[in-house]
């Protein structure tokens, strides 16, 4: 019902910066969405990074993420975007893409169990 689809990992030097894309298909209206990004890295649990609400563009930042990335939604292409700059080798993880709803979007949880549609995710790997 729900299909989630990353796009835009990559390898990078310290310093560099990443825009990763999440295309979504969706049964109902994309804009009624929790969408987020979590990131895993190796031996880690899944962090949250970013969750916006697709209907009102609300945004939520996990704390390493503030400041250096940048989430946005393109309600017309049912698009997801994490533009990621100031890479740090600590920022090298799986990034996924999530998805809950439909919901009134009065808060959007960063927490990884309330998502119930994930993308296969996207490798980014950040060098000294």
């Amino acid at each position: 019902q729900v299909k989630l689809v990353e796009s835009g990992g990559g390898s990078v030097q310290a310093g560099g910066s990443l825009n990763l894309s999440c295309a979504a298909s969706v049964y109902v209206r994309y804009s009624t969405f929790c969408m987020a990004w979590f990131r895993q890295a190796p031996g880690k649990g899944r962090e949250v990074v970013a969750t916006i609400y697709a209907g009102d563009g609300k945004t939520e930042y996990g704390a390493s993420a503030k400041g250096r990335f940048t989430v946005s939604s393109d309600n017309a292409k049912n698009t997801l975007y994490l533009q990621m700059n100031s890479l740090e080798p600590e920022d090298t993880a799986m990034y996924y893409c999530a998805a809950e709803g439909p919901t009134n979007g009065a808060w959007c949880y960063t927490s990884d169990v309330e998502y119930k549609y994930w993308g296969q995710g996207t490798q980014v790997t950040v060098s000294s």
